[in-house]
């Protein structure tokens, strides 16, 4: 859970919300609870003698001295001890250390008048009873009946404080303007005042849980919505050699699908993780206020159940992981096949990839069952726990029941709130299964946060403008998990203003050399400096912000054609965007088209063709105005129209600017103020092309087949 808990850094900034969630809660978890409670009342009404303010009373002396009597039922009130029944209290039990058993009360004993006068026969069962419950402090003198002797007893009043004592004496002002008398009229008159009261708390209820819903879905939305844009955020300032380990479709996976199941998991948290243990506690409690003993009988069924959840938890995190691996590598071969279909298509390998596909989906299937089975399985072990407990709390209720020990009615309410608390706690039964989910998820999302972003040192300061020279000295550099170095010992000064050509076989490190420039890459040994100052000792921003890359890859995002060439300076204006796309000679066919730079350049450029996609990646590096420009194979997708007029827009924007192209065509090289010949790594020639061309074998190579001849 370490992982997951992670997750607070953005839920916790929402307190106030997270307290009005959890207040609601408890809201709803209390009324809940009390209107199973009135299930006593209401049956007191319907099936009972006693009545609602016989039993208020009679659980009034219960708390104050410790005495439970018996509840005369219609039966009892016919034949020889009509009177017996009627006109006494009989005593059920005496709890110990209570003011009844100092007194001297004992089980069996019929009080037959509560005052200082005896009045033998002549006082009602419920009226006894309220005179017992409405003593003030002080005592009150009792006259009983033992074994056919009348006795005196003077019985002390212990007014009691706590829950119970309130819920108690709250009954009982509740229901003081409920008629005494158990007529059929005065009987439905408090079946409507119960179901009265059981609407209002619904009401209420309903009203509470509303709120606890909403607010808990705003809090999970608000908070999950902030954890994208950090990991976001982080994901485009991790170094670029994190993507050449990583595929970027998992950092993809991890930003949407991971971050939703964390959603989902604290949603469960603030939802059903805490209404539903809130509802299972307040029924135990209510249980427990109605008798403890079989509550606690109950409740011995808590730790086998608790010890199963763990189990299964632990089996479904390893699950989820294991699935949110396989959805991260069916994103994968889903983004790859789709954006090469046209070879797949050409090359009709249509069945090889199906077969990559099915690969990949039945090992997903494989943990999506293994999440099933144990999910399927908690909420059944749990019920069969549930009802081993519940059955003995039953068989030992029944016989308290049959012995006296305990009120039929009360009995029955605490068997509903009992199953009430094991249908809440039977809900919870997922819940931890989910919540491992979520921290399975938790720990890919913040285990790509935790990678450290781009090295920048604490104290880098700004670089200004370049104005005398680049150079690289024995730089030294090996890609992550290579075995062989990419550069190895490259020493090359550029002077400021010139253009500098880069030539040599596919793998020498042409690119590689480019890559380092920007800080793409840190060398293993060596430095690159910019005026004399090493780059790694300069802000990555300050680097950059005089650097503008043209790619044989071209980048262009799925926005306005203008959004795509204003991409190269913050702030630009129309007219800007315009005069970049002439000098690049994009705006002869951005023009004619329906919403001219307004229109949209879709997902992989679709819409135009590769040479006007360079074109417009061209133009926004035009728009930068850069101090360096990085051309890589600049003009391998262009035409040969194209390619002329971007070659005068090139020698244009390059006068007098630094510029490292990298290029096969000899129009691109011949022209450079030297061309530098890599092989292996290394520099193994530099010069201009007459010089190279005598001089270099490597290079005249190069010229025959690969320059001369395109």
């Amino acid at each position: 859970m370490k992982e997951f808990s992670r997750v607070f850094k953005y839920i916790w900034p929402q307190w106030p919300r997270i307290v009005v969630v959890v207040i609601s809660a408890i809201i709803v978890a209390t009324l809940l609870s009390a209107s199973f409670v009135t299930v006593i009342p209401l049956l007191k009404v319907m099936t009972g003698q006693e009545g609602l303010r016989g039993w208020a009373d009679r659980k009034v002396c219960q708390l104050r001295y410790g005495i439970d009597f018996y509840v005369p039922e219609s039966v009892d009130f016919a034949g020889d001890k009509s009177a017996e029944y009627a006109n006494s209290l009989l005593v059920v039990s005496v709890k110990k250390k209570s003011s009844g058993e100092n007194a001297g009360l004992l089980g069996g004993d019929r009080i037959v008048s509560v005052g200082d006068q005896p009045q033998t026969g002549r006082t009602s069962f419920a009226e006894l009873l309220e005179n017992l419950a409405v003593v003030s402090k002080g005592g009150v003198t009792l006259h009983i009946i033992r074994a056919n002797e009348d006795k005196t007893l003077q019985l002390a009043d212990t007014h009691k404080t706590g829950l119970k004592a309130v819920a108690v004496n709250l009954a009982k002002r509740s229901l003081y303007f409920v008629p005494r008398t158990q007529t059929d009229a005065d009987k439905t008159n408090a079946i409507i005042f119960i179901m009265v009261f059981v609407t209002i708390l619904t009401v209420i209820r309903c009203i509470a849980r509303y709120f606890q819903q909403y607010i808990a879905e705003k809090v999970v939305q608000v908070g999950l919505n902030r954890l994208r844009e950090d990991a976001f955020a982080h994901v485009i300032n991790m170094p670029i050699a994190f993507f050449a380990k990583e595929r970027p479709s998992d950092s993809v996976s991890r930003l949407i699908r991971d971050t939703g199941a964390m959603g989902n998991g604290i949603k469960i948290m603030l939802g059903r993780a805490l209404q539903e243990p809130l509802n299972t506690m307040f029924f135990l409690g209510m249980a427990a206020l109605v008798d403890w003993q079989l509550t606690l009988i109950f409740l011995c069924g808590a730790p086998p159940t608790l010890w199963m959840v763990v189990v299964l938890g632990k089996k479904m995190k390893r699950a989820s992981k294991k699935s949110l691996i396989a959805w991260s590598q069916m994103l994968a071969k889903l983004q790859e096949t789709m954006n090469g279909l046209k070879v797949v298509k050409v090359y009709n390998q249509q069945k090889y990839e199906e077969a990559a596909f099915r690969d990949i989906n039945k090992r997903l299937l494989k943990q999506l069952l293994k999440i099933s089975r144990t999910d399927a399985a908690t909420a059944p072990i749990l019920e069969v726990l549930g009802m081993l407990a519940g059955s003995v709390a039953i068989v030992v209720g029944a016989s308290w029941v049959t012995g006296k020990k305990m009120d039929g009615t009360e009995f029955l309410a605490l068997l509903m709130l009992l199953g009430a608390a094991a249908a809440s706690a039977r809900r919870t039964s997922d819940v931890w299964n989910k919540i491992q989910e979520a921290n399975a998820a938790a720990e890919r999302v913040f285990g790509m946060m935790d990678e450290l972003p781009e090295p920048q040192h604490a104290d880098a300061a700004e670089l200004p403008m370049l104005k005398t020279k680049l150079e690289f000295r024995d730089v030294v550099f090996t890609y992550p998990g290579a075995e062989v170095a990419a550069l190895n010992g490259i020493t090359l000064c550029v002077q400021a203003g010139h253009r500098v050509a880069i030539v040599g076989p596919n793998g020498s490190g042409k690119t590689t050399l480019a890559n380092l420039i920007p800080r793409f890459y840190d060398p293993d040994s060596g430095q690159i400096l910019v005026d004399g100052k090493d780059i790694r000792e300069a802000t990555l921003a300050s680097l950059r912000g005089q650097i503008a890359m043209v790619t044989q890859n071209v980048v262009t995002f799925n926005d306005t054609i203008a959004a795509n060439i204003g991409y190269g300076k913050a702030g630009a204006s129309r007219e800007e965007i315009i005069q970049a796309a002439k000098r690049a000679f994009a705006h002869e066919f951005i023009e004619p088209l329906s919403n001219g730079y307004d229109s949209i350049i879709g997902e992989q450029g679709s819409g135009l063709s590769g040479g006007q996609l360079q074109r417009i990646v061209i133009a926004r590096a035009i728009l930068k105005n850069p101090a360096i420009l990085i051309f890589d194979e600049a003009t391998s997708q262009v035409d040969a129209d194209s390619e002329a007029k971007i070659h005068k827009a090139i020698e244009e924007i390059m006068h007098d600017r630094t510029s490292i192209v990298i290029a096969h065509r000899f129009s691109t090289i011949v022209a450079a103020d030297v061309i530098v010949v890599m092989n292996n790594g290394r520099i193994i020639a530099q010069g201009q092309h007459e010089e190279l061309i005598r001089t270099c074998r490597l290079y005249q190579s190069l010229y025959e087949t690969q320059l001369g001849g395109t």
